[in-house]
């Protein structure tokens, strides 16, 4: 059974950080990709980062570019994200997903929310 549980939410102002993680389990991670969503309310969820389990490649979406790093650990079988230079815009439900053997993102967590103040 696969099970992802997202931590480190949390409310933060306007130029500050805040470190995300998700914890994985039940997975064949060396097939798979993991992701970064978020949702504002009233919009559409949206990619903000990912990373190959193996090998390690990232994306970013251009709007968090130079300001988050999406990481994973191979030993605790999580996946971080940073989030410096947030943004009042950054304010949303933060999610993680699996993505196995190039399938779209199959296994959600619970999300996490962000909330940044002006």
């Amino acid at each position: 059974q696969v099970q992802l549980v997202e931590s480190g939410g949390g409310l933060v102002q306007a130029g500050g950080s805040l470190r995300l993680s998700c914890a994985a389990s039940g997975l064949s991670f060396g097939n798979s990709r993991m992701g970064w969503f978020r949702q504002a309310p009233g919009k559409e969820r949206e990619l903000v980062a990912a990373i190959n389990w193996s090998g390690g490649s990232t994306h970013y979406a251009d709007d968090v570019k130079g300001r988050f790093t999406i990481s994973k650990d191979n030993v605790k079988n999580t996946v971080d994200l940073q989030l410096n230079s947030l943004k009042p815009e950054d304010t949303a439900v933060y999610s993680c997903a699996a993505s196995v053997g190039g399938s779209i993102y199959l296994y959600w967590g619970q999300g996490t929310q962000v909330t940044v103040s002006s």
